[in-house]
């Protein structure tokens, strides 16, 4: 310990009083430098922790509003509560998704054998695109995909047009979901209407 304070010592003798006198202000502006930095980092934390706060009190303000009106859980779009036994029109559907993306719909839509299973019943269709620009294919498969929710895309194949790089040949699979219609109990429907009217 002598020895540091021996050689600070001999510094502090070897220089002149102009560098004394920046030794002893970089002693003083150092730690205050240090200072304000952390005041100023500690600042910072508190404020993110009081708007995570304001957000927190907010939300659970907002709960307790739906509690007292007895709501106990976040309203969600159930998409099987709405969903119909009729399936959706797979032509009409993706003509007019073709006219929102501003082509005319030529291909052949074809549609595949329903496939029912566990309640619900699948209907497929396919379709072929030709000659489409990237911005055509876009605005088309996000009108598919967003403008009803039981239907989806669910398979698609792309190939750049041979004659022009920059269109694209596209062959789809769309399908469209509904529950199944519930099975009529026996006598009920056509030959119960003859056994009322017999």
């Amino acid at each position: 310990m002598s020895a540091i304070t021996d050689k600070a010592s001999d510094f502090w003798a070897r220089i002149s009083p102009r560098e004394r006198r920046l030794v002893v202000i970089a002693a003083v502006a150092v730690p205050l430098t240090i200072a304000i930095w952390l005041g100023l980092a500690i600042r910072d934390g508190l404020d993110a922790m009081n708007t995570r706060n304001a957000k927190a009190r907010k939300a659970l303000v907002a709960l307790a509003d739906l509690r007292a009106r007895g709501q106990t859980h976040e309203q969600v779009d159930d998409v099987v509560a709405t969903m119909g036994t009729e399936p959706l029109s797979l032509d009409t559907y993706l003509s007019n998704a073709a006219k929102k993306a501003k082509f005319d719909l030529k291909s052949t839509i074809t549609p595949r054998q329903p496939v029912s299973r566990n309640g619900f019943v699948t209907n497929t269709s396919t379709l072929t695109l030709d000659n489409m620009t990237i911005e055509q294919l876009r605005d088309f498969l996000q009108e598919v995909e967003t403008a009803s929710k039981v239907v989806a895309i669910t398979h698609i194949d792309l190939r750049r047009d041979f004659r022009d790089k920059a269109k694209l040949d596209v062959n789809l699979e769309v399908s469209t979901y509904s529950k199944e219609k519930p099975a009529q109990p026996e006598g009920s429907g056509a030959a119960g209407s003859d056994k009322k009217g017999t």
